[in-house]
């Protein structure tokens, strides 16, 4: 997640409102291209997330928002009145037809959070990015979901809401909802044809960890549609979704290395495009 300069204040916010949530790591890139980068690492129950503080290029949309499920209502509606000061309300924190309580809420740095109370319903995964494909794109959510099962090994679309007839402006047949997993990570997408002013951008990433040059290499060719997107492990796929893909090795570069180890990666990540493995340890050993 790509903030201004508000990283810190935003791990601190997050970590408090979601219950068994905590800050893991804190690290600081000096002189970069956006000047001082501070990236937290942090564990919204049991999952993991980083926030950058990198600069205002990128401003988050609903386009990519974090669907909570949360099994008592007090939990939701602490976790509304959180989030919704100094942030906007997509949907009103009220009943539905497809839940009990249910609220889409912008929070103050434009970060998008949709909150669902499932009473007793067994949770395997607290926390689920959910892609809205709207614009030239509407209609895309199916094609988007089967094209990402494709590319990932342990793989599977799950059930499929579709609209119907009568849910104009929305196209007969487009989906409604659907789910997919990842690796392990539950996703979700839907197409909307409303009228929205956002698209996807840069400022959520879903990042790859890869344990070899085989699999950066994989990865790299599958997803990579925006050759000018390109740069420092980032790439952005057919869809406009932008993916990280990063070695393993980085994580542990980042946590333990002293300043002059990460010194010598950041410079060899500069004119990087895809990561070359190989470069990367040899700056990090100094060799």
């Amino acid at each position: 997640m790509w903030f201004d300069k508000e990283a810190a204040e935003a791990a601190e916010l997050y970590t408090t409102i979601f219950k068994d949530s905590k800050i893991t790591n804190a690290t600081t890139l000096r002189d970069t291209p956006s000047g001082d980068t501070e990236i937290i690492s942090v564990d919204l129950m049991g999952q993991d997330f980083s926030l950058m503080s990198a600069g205002p290029p990128f401003k988050f949309t609903p386009a990519i928002s974090f669907l909570v499920v949360l099994n008592k209502r007090d939990e939701v509606t602490a976790a509304w009145e959180c989030l919704s000061e100094g942030g906007s309300a997509l949907m009103e924190l009220d009943t539905y037809p497809f839940s009990e309580l249910f609220g889409w809420v912008q929070d103050k740095y434009n970060l998008s959070w949709q909150l669902m109370l499932v009473g007793d319903r067994e949770v395997a995964q607290a926390i689920t990015p959910t892609l809205m494909f709207v614009g030239e794109r509407c209609g895309q959510a199916e094609e988007a979901s089967n094209f990402y099962a494709s590319v990932f090994h342990d793989a599977k679309i799950g059930d499929v809401l579709r609209y119907g007839a009568d849910e104009e402006p929305e196209t007969k047949g487009t989906i409604k909802h659907v789910g997919f997993t990842l690796e392990g990570q539950e996703f979700a997408a839907k197409d909307s044809a409303r009228e929205h002013d956002f698209t996807f951008n840069e400022a959520i990433s879903f990042v790859v960890n890869c344990k070899s040059q085989k699999e950066i290499d994989y990865y790299w060719e599958k997803l990579s549609a925006v050759p000018e997107a390109e740069q420092c492990g980032w790439l952005k796929d057919q869809f406009g979704v932008s993916w990280q893909i990063v070695p393993v090795d980085m994580e542990t570069m980042m946590q333990e290395g002293d300043p002059l180890q990460l010194a010598r990666v950041k410079q060899a990540v500069l004119p990087m495009k895809k990561f070359d493995l190989k470069v990367l340890r040899q700056a990090y050993e100094g060799e």
